[in-house]
């Protein structure tokens, strides 16, 4: 009678650590599958970021929340914002720039075209100073040399600048820009003074490849490339 009680309690803890076992095996299961699941977002994330590129737009977070410096994709705003950030062309083969609309500068915030980037937007002194800003664009990021090809319009308060890469063989600049990119990663520069409580100043960036470019060649195919363009006070009054 001992070794049949015996036995049945052998059992009945041998049915506990299997459903234990099944209950630990069930929720190691469910972590990975959200584990699998939280690294397929990011890594699509990263995939479309990294494959077709993007363009965003930031002001010193200090300069927002001291001075009043802040984006806004039309004249008008209800909120501070310290960056922005442009709709993604997820296709983009070259084009001849002639092909371009006429009223890039006419539309507030993204308008791109099938094989082009077009962002307006507005840097705004809502704060009750003075400024003096510097705004740079800059290349974050480049693969295969896609750059060599890569043309970016800047109209800055309706005044516009074609800007591309010195030539490959170092011959200055091509015939159908304005400037030449100021570095290897720095597309161009710029110092606006008396910047005035209440100012707005408009900007329109394009960005595409230009199929008339000698550097336009097969090889740049599946090329990435990343801008940002940056604004900072360097004095206030």
């Amino acid at each position: 009678m001992a070794e049949n009680t015996k036995n049945v309690v052998e059992l009945r803890r041998t049915v506990k650590e299997v459903k234990r076992h099944v209950l630990i095996s069930r929720m190691l299961a469910l972590l990975v599958g959200l584990l699998v699941a939280i690294l397929a977002v990011a890594y699509a994330i990263s995939y479309f970021y990294d494959k077709f590129g993007s363009f965003t737009v930031k002001v010193n977070k200090y300069d927002m929340a001291k001075q009043g410096l802040c984006l806004s994709e039309t004249p008008d705003y209800d909120k501070s914002i310290s960056q922005l950030n442009a709709n993604i062309v997820y296709d983009m083969t070259n084009i001849s720039g002639e092909d371009l609309p006429d009223n890039l500068d006419k539309i507030n915030g993204s308008h791109n075209g099938n094989n082009y980037i077009a962002y307006t937007f507005y840097l705004i002194n809502s704060g009750s100073d003075t400024l003096t800003y510097d705004g740079q664009l800059v290349i974050q990021n480049v693969t295969k040399n896609v750059d060599d090809a890569v043309r970016v319009t800047v109209y800055q308060n309706g005044e516009k600048v074609v800007y591309g890469k010195t030539k490959s063989n170092g011959q200055g600049m091509e015939s159908d820009c304005d400037k030449e990119f100021l570095s290897s990663n720095i597309v161009m520069k710029d110092r606006r003074k008396d910047f005035k409580p209440k100012d707005r100043d408009k900007y329109t960036v394009v960005i595409w490849l230009e199929g008339n470019d000698p550097d336009c060649i097969d090889a740049i195919i599946g090329g990435t490339i990343k801008f940002q363009m940056q604004f900072n006070i360097v004095e206030a009054t």
